[in-house]
C-alpha cells in the first residue's frame, strides 16, 4: 500500500461546492482508500491505497463526488515522497517562522511556457516567488488576499494549481507520516 495525499481545489470555499469531510471520507473508502484522514474543511486528505494508476484514481474520485454532490472538483494527488521533496525544496526557509505568509501552489503539471517575466512584474517589493518543478513557492509577508501576483499566478503559469499555506502543508505532511 502507498500513502497518498489528495488536495481538492475549490471545495467548501465561500459557501460553494459544499462537501462535508465525513462524506468525502465515505466516498474515498468506497473507492478502496484506507486510513482516510482529513485536515480542515477545504479538502486536504491523506490515505493509504493499493492503486497503481494515480491519475485514474484522481479521475474516479472526481466522478464519484459529481455523482453524489453535482460538481466535479479538481483533485491533485501526491505521494508522500513528492510532498517531502516539495517541503525540502522550500527556497524561503526563513519564512517558515510566519507560516501564514508562505504558500505553495501545487501544480497539476510542470508548466511548459510560464510567463515568469509577467509574474515578476506583478510582485510587490517584499514578495518573493520561485517555481520548482510542480511547486510554486510564494512568500507574501503582507498576505495573499490583495496580492496581484497571487491572483494571477495560475493563469500566467498555464497549468491548474491549488494553493496551501505553509502551516497547512506541514500539517498534511505530519498526518501522512502517521500512516507510515
Amino acid at each position: 500500500m502507498s500513502i497518498c495525499i489528495a488536495l481538492f481545489r475549490g471545495i467548501n470555499v465561500g459557501g460553494k461546492s459544499s462537501l462535508p469531510m465525513k462524506e468525502l471520507v465515505g466516498i474515498l473508502e468506497e473507492l478502496g482508500c484506507q486510513n482516510v484522514k482529513t485536515y480542515i474543511q477545504s479538502g486536504n486528505v491523506v490515505f493509504k491505497v493499493d492503486e497503481e494508476n494515480i491519475t485514474e484514481l484522481s479521475d474516479r474520485i472526481s466522478v464519484e463526488i459529481n455523482k453524489d454532490r453535482g460538481f466535479a472538483p479538481s483533485v491533485l494527488l501526491l505521494s508522500i515522497t513528492e510532498l517531502e521533496k516539495i517541503v525540502a525544496n522550500n527556497p524561503f526557509p526563513e519564512a517558515q517562522d510566519a507560516p501564514q505568509t508562505l504558500h505553495v501552489g501545487f501544480l497539476a503539471a510542470v508548466p511548459r511556457k510560464p510567463d515568469l517575466k509577467k509574474i515578476e512584474s506583478l510582485k510587490e517589493k517584499n514578495e518573493r516567488f520561485q517555481l520548482i518543478n510542480r511547486a510554486f513557492y510564494l512568500h507574501a509577508p503582507d498576505g495573499v488576499g490583495r496580492s496581484k501576483l497571487a491572483a494571477n499566478t495560475e493563469r500566467l503559469l498555464g497549468v491548474s494549481m491549488t494553493d496551501r499555506n505553509w502551516r497547512t502543508v506541514g500539517k498534511i505532511l505530519e498526518m501522512a507520516k502517521t500512516l507510515e
